[in-house]
């Protein structure tokens, strides 16, 4: 295999998971857990309690961040706490927001994306 392939699976590889990592935080169940956890740790009845979410959409989700990678479980007794993996996640949250800020109302009203994402 040429070495320009190779770099070119490389760039696709990274593209797609560039594209996971920003599916991941596409769902806004998901960005409010990451926004409770940027305060500290939590346990997910917690989050459930912060979120008025049933406890077990949170569990559901923050499986999918544990998965990921994005919050990391730490067993305490029996009581199981969740914190953010890298901090830097809520400096994307964060920039993500002020660049949406100015375009909101355009982005609740997009088509194709689908209205769930609200």
């Amino acid at each position: 295999m040429a070495l320009a392939d190779s770099k070119t699976q490389v760039e696709r590889a990274g593209t797609r998971a560039t594209a996971r990592y920003f599916r991941v935080l596409g769902d806004p169940t998901r960005l409010s857990i990451l926004d409770a956890l940027a305060t500290g740790p939590c346990s997910a009845s917690e989050l459930a309690r912060r979120l008025s979410a049933p406890q077990s959409r949170v569990s559901n989700h923050l499986a999918c961040l544990r998965w990921c990678e994005f919050v990391v479980a730490e067993r305490h007794g029996r009581q199981v706490l969740y914190r953010l993996a890298d901090p830097r996640v809520f400096e994307l949250v964060e920039a993500a927001r002020r660049v949406a800020a100015s375009r909101a109302e355009h982005l609740e009203s997009c088509e194709r994306i689908g209205p769930d994402w609200v």
